[in-house]
């Protein structure tokens, strides 16, 4: 029996027959359907946000492994963490079937290669203190479940996202996360459905992740790297709301703190210079709460 990934879905058989209104009503109607079929899986994706926060802390790092959409969605999600949270760009990485040539071509052939997997994680520098997650909506590519074994073997913790329940990559995984989304609109187009799954699942675990290594502070991004314009903006109202500075002494705390908003709120909050704050976030892993709590205990 074909995996539902790749059956055809009898609610769009006349898909290529209809006005372009009504198709994107019958896409529409499927991809209501993704956000249940996550919301079933959430205790799983909470058990794997704490193993990788776990292993964050001691020191390991995060792999996301996948091909074609599962490999650039991995990619994605891992480029976009370092801006956002202020952290380095090794905590968080995409490894892709194919290079990172294959996120703007078609590499697809490289799926079928398990042992190119086991290679591209070596290169990486694998040890059992990391996390390896790999994405593979049929649950059934070689590359990704190579990688899988691999890493299961060397004794880093490993959980897949797939859409496709009892699926190979589901035994190489130590926590399956299969969100059941369904058979697609297009019969086998996996960026649709699935790969919306699998972006939603991603934005969760990341997110999840850095909260509890305590890169936000309620809900802003106070670790955010203020490197354009849109950003400098946003971590002058962050430091407003933080500090309740107005806008004018915000922006100047934030000049002298050479644009880092980090260091600007510990700054401020903890009443040091910027070395003393640069100090303090290095040796407590950036984490602003807990420099800031450093400093004042030392002060009393």
């Amino acid at each position: 029996m074909l995996p539902i990934t790749e059956q055809e879905n009898p609610k769009t058989t006349n898909i290529d027959q209809v006005s372009t209104l009504e198709a994107l009503r019958l896409i529409n109607d499927e991809d209501k359907k993704v956000a249940s079929a996550v919301e079933k899986v959430l205790p799983e994706i909470a058990q794997v946000v704490d193993q990788i926060v776990e292993r964050l802390k001691g020191g390991g790092r995060l792999f996301y492994v996948g091909t074609g959409t599962s490999g650039r969605l991995g990619v994605l999600d891992a480029s976009e963490i370092p801006p956002t949270y202020g952290v380095s760009y090794d905590l968080v990485q995409g490894v892709i079937a194919g290079g990172y040539d294959a996120l703007y071509k078609a590499t697809e052939s490289s799926e079928d290669d398990a042992g190119a997997g086991k290679t591209d994680l070596q290169n990486r520098g694998l040890t059992e203190k990391d996390t390896v997650l790999g994405i593979a909506a049929s649950g059934r590519t070689p590359y990704t479940i190579g990688a899988l074994d691999f890493a299961r073997e060397l004794g880093c913790f490993t959980a897949c996202i797939t859409c496709v329940p009892d699926s190979a990559i589901t035994k190489s995984a130590e926590i399956p996360i299969v969100a059941e989304v369904g058979a697609e609109a297009i019969t086998g187009s996996t960026r649709m459905k699935a790969g919306t799954a699998q972006k939603l699942i991603l934005n969760m675990i990341s997110t999840s992740a850095m909260i509890r290594l305590g890169y936000v502070k309620g809900n802003r991004m106070t670790n955010v790297k203020s490197s354009n314009i849109k950003l400098k903006e946003r971590s002058v109202r962050i430091l407003m709301s933080e500090t309740g500075l107005d806008e004018n002494s915000a922006q100047n705390l934030l000049n002298e703190a050479n644009d880092d908003l980090r260091v600007a709120i510990v700054m401020q909050k903890a009443e040091v210079s910027r070395e003393t704050a640069e100090k303090a976030l290095t040796e407590n892993n950036f984490v602003i709460e807990t420099a800031i709590e450093n400093l004042n205990a030392s002060n009393v």
